[in-house]
């Protein structure tokens, strides 16, 4: 990594602690980008050098989640059928996370309550799914060029809406049951 990556994820990563802080502090919607950039010691021009919107340093590092997903996903056993496959997946993108629960506990609230990071989440969820439904599809020995095949989507949108009820249980329940456990009492509804 090069001396302007480190000091540009340095920069980033100082930016999303400071807007974290004023976004549980204020809350999502009173705090502006000029209070973040103020609060950050930075313009209002080079917050949108690091971010396309407010939403995004909430959101932001879902996009490489869905990554570290789709790499857990291909690492799975072939024998697997691909709805465990995909739970496990997400299970161990879990596992590796160097989030604390309680930090995510607060994120998670903050999502479920404010509309507009609702919205953003769900379009991280979809790209999402773009990236997880080939993996699946070739499970499923589907072929990729078939439009009425919708078998790998299907399952994919599923488990991430498991995911999506699970932690806006967990949220709701301000933590007092895992969300792992949630997310396995949502995956398991679905799949008999």
């Amino acid at each position: 990594m090069t001396l302007w990556s480190r000091t540009r994820n340095a920069v980033y990563g100082e930016i999303t602690r400071t807007a974290m802080e004023l976004f549980l502090a204020r809350g999502f919607d009173a705090t502006t980008i000029d209070d973040i950039a103020a609060a950050a010691g930075i313009s209002r021009r080079s917050f949108f050098r690091y971010f396309g919107t407010k939403e995004d340093v909430v959101l932001g590092d879902l996009a490489a989640r869905g990554e570290l997903i789709k790499e857990a996903l291909e690492a799975r056993p072939d024998t697997e059928e691909p709805w465990t496959a995909l739970v496990s997946a997400l299970h161990s993108v879990k596992d590796a996370s160097s989030e604390t629960d309680e930090d995510m506990l607060k994120v998670f609230t903050m999502v479920h309550e404010t509309p507009s990071l609702r919205a953003r989440s769900i379009e991280k969820h979809l790209q999402w799914q773009a990236l997880l439904t080939p993996e699946v599809r070739r499970r499923l020995g589907a072929d990729p060029e078939d439009p009425f095949e919708v078998r790998a989507e299907a399952l994919v949108a599923c488990v991430l809406t498991c995911l999506d009820v699970a932690g806006e249980a967990w949220a709701r329940s301000a933590g007092a049951v895992p969300l792992e456990d949630l997310f396995d009492k949502a995956a398991a509804a679905i799949h008999r």
